[in-house]
């Protein structure tokens, strides 16, 4: 459930694209010549700013998109896998209020935000924006690019891994997230549709998804 309040609020917040537009004029080389090698453009896109986010961006503002990219890629990871696992029937146990409403008793997706108290949605919220504001950020300062929030507390290694295998790590997780972007919206909106069924696809090939049954 938690998952899928921040994805809402993530994606109300909107999505920024993290590269340059090919441009003509000398303006618009420098800007190429700036990001054109940057983590993210890769092929088949390239370079790929339809909104224009970075005509005339300095440093300062490519990392800021990239910033935003990346918080926005990770929670919507979360919230794909969060989809997921509630789907396939795991909950916490107990109860979600003082009045015996279960957590078993909360469906998935957005079907949850009408079953959960009113209460359980501001603590959510409150949690999420305590964690946005004091806990996932560069704490310290030492980070080495955007969205480095090891803080001197956790690495997995990270230092030990060669130049290259760092960019790749990074790529990954950029490629990831924004699939999972696409994933989660993607389930949303199929679950609005009048089949009520986010994983349509599983039912097109074959594997139909009995989602929400029983609530």
């Amino acid at each position: 459930v938690t998952m899928k309040i921040a994805t809402l609020f993530t994606i109300l917040a909107g999505s920024a694209t993290a590269f340059a537009p090919i441009q003509s004029g000398k303006a618009s080389k420098a800007i190429c010549v700036s990001f054109e090698n940057e983590i993210g453009a890769q092929p088949p896109l390239g370079f790929f700013d339809p909104l224009g986010l970075l005509n005339g961006a300095d440093a300062a503002r490519f990392n800021r998109l990239r910033y935003v990219e990346l918080k926005h890629g990770r929670v919507s990871m979360l919230a794909v896998v969060g989809h997921m696992v509630t789907t396939g029937g795991v909950r916490l146990p107990g109860d979600i209020d003082y009045h015996g409403t279960s957590f078993e008793s909360i469906p998935a997706g957005i079907a949850a935000l009408s079953k959960v108290p009113a209460a359980g949605l501001l603590q959510i919220f409150l949690f999420i924006g305590f964690l946005d504001i004091a806990v996932m950020k560069d704490i310290t300062g030492d980070g080495e690019f955007p969205g480095d929030f090891r803080n001197d507390f956790i690495d997995f290694g990270w230092d030990t891994f060669t130049v290259e295998e760092q960019e790749r790590k990074r790529s990954i997780e950029l490629n990831n997230g924004r699939a999972a972007q696409m994933g989660i919206l993607g389930l949303m909106v199929h679950e609005m549709l009048p089949s009520h069924d986010p994983y349509v696809i599983n039912g097109l090939l074959g594997y139909p998804i009995d989602f929400n049954a029983g609530y």
